[in-house]
């Protein structure tokens, strides 16, 4: 009886110390917090299972001087101010948690930016945004066409592309007319 009874005390008090951990504050929640134990590990688990089984496989779109252009119009517009410029990081995506990926350098194995990525992964994360991280939706702020041609941009980071295309993607280059 004594077992059962501190069997039943233990079970109702380890999720009442958790309430009282997430409700006092004591989660790790600043930027510069050391992450969770297995945090980066549960989180891209699972986001990558549902990009897997719902980003689509080829784009709609193919990377035109034209679609890649307006791309880069794009970036600069909404993606350059965490995710860098052609040539120069972002000075606040380090700033970020998850750190924003700077999208025109080289990173790992030389890898530039998502140019590894599936071009449908890229689009799935522009359309849906990321949970818990800084990157927003753009589902109703952009057109499925400009996504996907922000996502093609992107895809083709580490290919020589038109030169009025890295100029739109430099710094300083002039906004949209």
């Amino acid at each position: 009886m004594r077992f059962l009874l501190g069997l039943i005390i233990g079970l109702l008090l380890f999720p009442v110390g958790i309430l009282a951990y997430l409700h006092y504050g004591s989660v790790p929640a600043a930027v510069a917090d050391a992450p969770l134990p297995m945090e980066r590990s549960i989180t891209h688990g699972s986001l990558h299972a549902r990009i897997d089984r719902e980003a689509p496989k080829t784009a709609p779109i193919e990377p035109s001087p034209t679609n890649l252009l307006i791309g880069a119009q794009i970036y600069r517009d909404n993606c350059s101010g965490c995710h860098g410029y052609y040539g120069q990081s972002s000075p606040f995506g380090k700033h970020i948690f998850p750190e924003a990926p700077q999208l025109w350098a080289p990173h790992g194995s030389g890898v530039v930016g998502v140019s590894d990525d599936p071009v449908g992964e890229t689009f799935w994360k522009v359309r849906n945004g990321i949970r818990l991280s800084g990157m927003p939706s753009f589902n109703g702020l952009l057109n499925e066409t400009q996504m996907w041609q922000v996502s093609v941009l992107l895809a083709g980071a580490d290919k020589p592309l038109p030169a009025n295309v890295i100029d739109t993607v430099k710094p300083g280059a002039p906004p949209n007319p």
